[in-house]
């Protein structure tokens, strides 16, 4: 049984989206499978669970009385609540009590707390945020899309690798395309990192590099694994997520009712919908660690709780550690 435990007081609206993905989850997933550990103030998650109808042992609660709210600066927080509802979560974890830790808290404070309780796996210079971008065949992992603002070209060569991993356990792309997101395709184009990453990775193993690509260059799903650092991946993102609700926003206006309802209005809605694809899980640490989005709905926390379950049944977090350790091929 894969046992993930889940902040229930991270989130806007805490505890209810929470409890109410993981009934979600549960539901789907047969009984003997995977179990979630609500990680938070007991009474707030046991009046929430009644609101939904559930006794109170429904789910296994783990009390957590202190919260991180979201203006918190993450490492102090970290530090000064140690009975947060995210560092019990990731405490949970590194004792072995817990497989993965899933939170749509304050993503700095679960960044610091999943690197210091959990460490990073040796050779990995720094963790990265993977999130994946709908396009109409396949969706795309860019990585990194916001743990880091600047990066060397050594820490791009280790997010290609990172990605590649994941890419082959998670997506189940055995031979991954990874391609450099850059303002041209010419290898002398780009800052000095970008420049100085392009040999790196033209020369690595365990993946197919195909060279600089461009912004345009994601939605045409030709590439896997798209690296670049934290501000550019956080930038991009944010725009994308935009653009989604524009495109959503014009067909409401504009297309009758009918249509919006149709089978294939739905299936398009659907692709573009950030909560099919649960959250961003942060790479490079040695356990499992999922990000969500703070406005998460019930939705997106039951496909973290998949993904979550997916990456420890793959073996995501060994395989990473594997790929650095392995012949010195990244370390």
């Amino acid at each position: 049984m894969i046992r993930i435990a889940l902040d229930a007081m991270g989130g806007d609206n805490a505890p209810d989206v929470e409890v109410e993905g993981s009934l979600q989850a549960l539901a789907e997933h047969p009984p003997w499978s995977i179990q979630v550990l609500l990680v938070g103030r007991r009474a707030d998650i046991e009046e929430s669970l009644a609101r939904h109808g559930q006794p109170p042992d429904r789910i296994p609660i783990v009390d957590a009385p202190e919260v991180v709210g979201m203006a918190e600066k993450p490492l102090a927080a970290v530090r000064g609540k140690p009975k947060s509802s995210i560092a019990v979560g990731l405490g949970l974890q590194k004792r072995g009590e817990a497989d993965a830790f899933i939170s749509a808290g304050n993503t700095g404070a679960v960044m610091a707390a999943s690197t210091l309780l959990l460490g990073l796996h040796p050779g990995v210079d720094r963790a990265a945020i993977g999130a994946l971008f709908p396009t109409s065949s396949k969706p795309v992992l860019v990585i990194d899309v916001g743990a880091n603002v600047d990066c060397s070209a050594r820490e791009l060569y280790g997010f290609a690798h990172i990605g590649a991993v994941y890419a082959r356990d998670v997506l189940g792309r055995p031979e991954p395309v990874v391609g450099l997101l850059n303002i041209g395709e010419e290898e002398e184009k780009g800052n000095s990192a970008v420049k100085e990453a392009f040999p790196l990775l033209k020369d690595s193993q365990g993946f197919r590099f195909v060279g600089n690509v461009e912004g345009r260059d994601i939605l045409r799903a030709e590439c896997d694994v798209i690296v670049c650092d934290g501000f550019v991946g956080n930038a991009v993102l944010k725009f994308y997520e935009s653009v989604a609700r524009l495109f959503r926003g014009l067909l409401e206006r504009e297309m009758e009712p009918d249509v919006l309802e149709s089978p294939g209005a739905r299936r398009v809605f659907k692709v573009l919908d950030y909560s099919e694809y649960g959250g961003a899980p942060l790479l490079g640490i040695r356990g499992v660690s999922i990000i969500c989005h703070g406005s998460s709905p019930p939705n997106a926390i039951k496909n973290a709780i998949r993904v979550a379950a997916q990456a420890v049944r793959s073996h995501l977090s060994q395989h990473i550690g594997a790929e650095f350790a392995g012949d010195g091929a990244v370390a």
